[in-house]
């Protein structure tokens, strides 16, 4: 009988590039035993670079073990998931060797691929850590027995196990009604306004059956900028954009910084303005006044010359976001779109009226984030920041 082994696999980069790692352990599928770990400190790297090797390493021990054996692979990140199984394209420089060497280990079909929310992975997750943690006093980190080490892990990693456990509380904690503290890590949507166009300094309707702008040249450096800040915290798990060009532009940017693939999601393009898109709102008072003021008046109301409502916006935004939600469960996300979509998301969340999308203010290149948790609830973590463009 052909045996089953399982492999878990995790890599991490503090910086993003930044100083990286990763874990990888086989287990047995009924006992749930630790048969084989490996881990190591490669030095700057990306998430995904870390994650790819600590594939690498994992199937490597397997194949150790069993090389008859059938391969089950179950790790956080989507994106080595997609990749290896086929369904995205691997397009950066770097992920293509990475994958070539995990995919000749085993004859294809003998590998199987599986995302599982990060909490799952937390024994891989721990080496990873424990081989960052080594590297940074100059060390490699050296196989132990998994009781051992859950004993004697080095002091910083066991803080860092410590503050993990922390901020999951916090992060249930911080859903309305202080929800109970396993309900895991909310999917959590960075939202990101794209950088300014030509018709953004001039305040102009600019929406999806417009000219489609690109990004000016203030535009480019506000996407570069974004790209630099989100690298340094190193958090975001996936990039997805509305399919018109300022926002594939921006996001392409932050997304090659990252390394990264830019996901489209239709759902998040503008408002459809009509005859009103590339005109100032004092243009459009004058020409179509009364028109001007039963759209600011109801939000089912479509600006003129058949544009769409607010009210159709937000269904078709509140049906991404919950395509989005269960795709991305428990992960961080770029979301690269802009201002009505934006403020839709924050107003659903809320559960504020639809008179308050007049009410927020966004900037171009601003971040704004909402958390969503498995029982329903949502969580406004972050409105129109700018920071990252001073």
């Amino acid at each position: 009988m052909t045996r089953t082994l399982i492999v878990e696999a995790d890599g991490g980069s503090r910086g993003n590039p930044g100083p990286a790692g990763y874990g990888a352990v086989v287990l047995d599928p009924v006992t749930g035993e630790a048969l084989a770990e490996a881990a190591e400190y490669i030095g700057t790297a990306t998430n995904n670079v870390a994650e790819y090797k600590g594939l690498v390493a994992g199937l490597r021990a397997a194949h150790a073990l069993d090389p008859q054996a059938r391969i089950q692979v179950r790790m956080d990140s989507k994106l080595v998931v997609e990749q290896m199984s086929g369904r995205w394209q691997i397009k950066h420089p770097d992920m293509k060797p990475l994958a070539a060497a995990a995919r000749a280990i085993f004859p294809a079909g003998q590998v199987s691929y599986e995302w599982i929310p990060r909490a799952q992975n937390k024994h891989a997750d721990r080496l990873a850590n424990e081989a960052m943690d080594a590297g940074k006093i100059g060390k490699q980190w050296e196989p132990r027995d998994s009781r051992a080490a859950l004993a004697t892990a080095p002091a910083r990693s066991a803080a860092a196990q410590a503050a993990d456990a922390a901020a999951e509380v916090a992060e249930a904690a911080a859903a309305p009604g202080w929800g109970a503290p396993d309900l895991g890590a909310p999917a959590t949507f960075v939202l990101l306004r794209h950088g300014e166009t030509a018709l953004t300094p001039e305040k102009r309707f600019s929406g999806s059956g417009g000219s489609d702008p690109e990004l000016s040249a203030a535009g480019r450096r506000q996407a570069e900028a974004t790209a630099a800040a989100l690298a340094a915290r190193g958090t975001i798990q996936a990039v997805v954009s509305s399919p018109l060009r300022r926002c594939r532009e921006t996001a392409e940017t932050v997304a090659a910084r990252l390394g990264l693939e830019v996901r489209i999601e239709e759902g998040l393009r503008e408002t459809d303005f009509g005859a009103w898109e590339g005109l100032t709102f004092a243009e459009v008072r004058e020409r179509f006044p009364d028109d001007l003021d039963a759209w600011l008046g109801s939000a089912k109301v479509a600006p003129t010359g058949g544009g769409e409502s607010f009210a159709l916006v937000a269904r078709r935004v509140a049906v991404a976001r919950d395509k989005l939600i269960a795709r991305y469960a428990g992960r961080t996300v770029l979301l690269v779109t802009h201002v009505t979509p934006i403020k839709t998301l924050v107003r659903l969340a809320l559960g504020a009226p639809p008179e308050s999308l007049f009410k927020m203010e966004l900037s171009a290149a601003s971040l704004s984030a909402v958390a969503y948790y498995a029982d329903g609830n949502a969580s406004v973590r972050l409105l129109n920041d700018t920071g990252h463009l001073r």
